[in-house]
């Protein structure tokens, strides 16, 4: 393992990705579909997997070069799932922006996200030869996770009561596992050894759990003008989270019956309101922040069991702060 490559922080690296993917990133994609994936891809965005995954690259002694079109193939994947998951939620905005298919048709949406999963494909095989194999393998599980979790996210919309062990294992699989692959394979092109490979992959996946469930617990206790989104928006779409589930495991007869009797109320400020009561009654608001919190310290007990050490890894340390106590 060498040490020797310049180390980059994650604007800089932000900086450096965008200008690969809008240069060299796209060369081989189909021209005629070209407009409604740059439709998705040119929409403000943080590039937490990319940078992610050159972040670990560098801290093993790797060389961003040889990651470049690794990190264009994660987050054209991720896109890609991003244009399917618009269709299926009939979303007509994403980041403030028309989505494909509103602004294209659903026909060229569908065959546009098709294409950017076989374009990742064909990223993957650009990556060193002593290297595919693990890359290949590691992005096709990943792949197939973030499908099933997509589908067991769309099958709780009609589902009235989902547990807290499958609402958990959901959101694992659709956004967890995808930032724990990016740091695994960023390891995988910075030569790391195998028990590091693991302990960064539970790093990510710890870290996107606390991710995921700090999002649920800001849309309902967080400050709006920071959040950046309405307060109590899970609520009045009655969506399922994890305070929701955790409530309902907690709370008896009479508290369920008044969960779902708030769930029918159709007055937006009673709903949010009644929840909100329901939430606070059964301490589930405390509850959810001692989870984050847990599965944080987890995420960075993962980062401190590798063997580059502290300064090595003094990026991963400040990537994890920046995602997981992120106000928006």
């Amino acid at each position: 393992m060498t040490t020797t490559h310049q180390k980059h922080s994650a604007d800089e690296l932000k900086a450096i990705f965008e200008d690969y993917l809008f240069t060299k990133g796209y060369e081989g994609f189909p021209e005629v579909l070209y407009k409604p994936a740059l439709q998705i891809m040119k929409m403000k965005a943080k590039r937490i997997r990319p940078v992610l995954l050159l972040t670990a690259c560098e801290a093993f002694g790797g060389d961003i070069k040889e990651a470049l079109d690794t990190a264009c193939a994660i987050e054209i994947y991720h896109n890609f799932t991003l244009v399917h998951d618009d269709i299926i939620d009939e979303a007509d905005i994403r980041r403030n922006e028309t989505t494909v298919h509103k602004a294209f048709g659903i026909n060229k949406a569908i065959l546009t996200g098709d294409a950017m999963l076989l374009h990742a494909i064909h990223l993957l095989n650009k990556a060193p030869r002593d290297k595919h194999f693990a890359l290949l393998t590691a992005f096709e599980k990943v792949a197939a996770e973030v499908i099933e979790g997509e589908q067991y996210d769309v099958d709780f919309e009609n589902i009235p009561e989902v547990s807290l062990g499958e609402y958990q294992n959901m959101i694992r699989l659709k956004t967890s596992v995808l930032l724990a692959a990016a740091l695994h394979m960023g390891a995988i092109l910075g030569n790391a050894s195998a028990e590091d490979r693991r302990n960064i992959y539970n790093f990510g996946e710890k870290l996107g759990l606390a991710f995921q469930i700090k999002d649920d617990y800001l849309d309902t206790f967080g400050d709006q003008k920071t959040f950046g989104k309405r307060i109590g928006g899970d609520i009045l779409q009655s969506k399922k989270t994890y305070l929701l589930c955790l409530s309902l495991s907690k709370a008896d007869e009479a508290q369920r019956r008044e969960i779902f009797r708030v769930f029918d109320e159709k007055d937006e400020e009673k709903k949010i309101h009644g929840m909100k009561a329901i939430y606070e009654q059964l301490n589930v608001h405390k509850d959810t922040f001692a989870i984050m919190e847990k599965f944080y310290d987890e995420a960075l007990a993962s980062l401190g069991a590798l063997s580059i050490g502290r300064k090595q890894s003094e990026y991963l340390y400040e990537l994890a702060e920046s995602i997981y106590k992120r106000s928006f």
